[in-house]
């Protein structure tokens, strides 16, 4: 994966060159390298990640949270917002209650990740309860406990987050489970509800649906609900 970015960066250097600088370089070469090097198997598509964790696994990742005194995040509720929102760590650490709408339970976004837009990239997603997690409860209970000024939601660094995610699955023994695994789960929980790709995208911010579909690793007991809502 890592040499296949590095030659497209070779690509277009030498392209830049020709075409702005007029330099006397030629691009095929590098064409040809791709070929060669995919052909030795050097060269490929990175793996996806199709982890999803289990009921069973999230449900240990939460009582142990919840049963650590200790523990001064509430990494609990953070997990559960997570699938819920289908918000990326970072997202979910920089979440503002002046950015809340009340009245229509729906949440302003401000820049999520967007490879063609960095910054400016603001999204209002609805707060509901389609995961099996609901996001507007889980707010609720942010504000009952809420004790300063802190405009954030939840006001905790979004690596210290990732780091006592991290340790609870090491206490617990739950392997290769990361904390952006939580994302996916949400996602393709989305879908296994009945939510149509474009509905998906209004909830987690996806510009390009053909990057949607590395996230709806379904799982094929959903299908029995899809056909009974569908039937209903």
């Amino acid at each position: 994966m890592t040499l296949g970015i590095d030659i497209g960066f070779i690509k277009l250097v030498l392209t830049h060159a020709a075409a702005v600088h007029g330099l006397p370089v030629k691009v095929e070469p590098v064409d040809f390298a791709r070929v060669a090097l995919t052909r030795l198997g050097l060269v490929g598509k990175g793996l996806q990640r199709d982890r999803r964790p289990t009921q069973d696994e999230l449900d240990k990742l939460i009582a142990h949270f919840e049963a650590n005194a200790r523990q001064i995040a509430p990494i609990s509720q953070i997990i559960r917002f997570a699938i819920a929102t289908a918000m990326r760590q970072e997202e979910i650490c920089k979440a503002r209650w002046s950015d809340l709408e009340s009245r229509t339970r729906m949440l302003l976004v401000r820049d999520r990740k967007d490879p063609r837009n960095k910054n400016g990239n603001n999204q209002r997603i609805p707060l509901f309860a389609a995961t099996g997690y609901d996001a507007w409860a889980i707010v609720e209970e942010r504000l009952r406990k809420r004790s300063n000024d802190d405009d954030r939601i939840f006001p905790f660094n979004h690596r210290s987050v990732g780091t006592a995610f991290r340790r609870g699955c090491a206490d617990l023994g739950i392997h290769a489970l990361h904390f952006h695994d939580l994302r996916h789960e949400g996602t393709s929980r989305l879908f296994e509800a009945g939510s149509t790709i474009e509905q998906v995208a209004l909830v987690t911010g996806h510009k390009d649906w053909k990057m949607l579909k590395r996230y709806t690793h379904l799982k094929p007991e959903a299908l029995h609900a899809l056909l009974a809502a569908r039937a209903a």
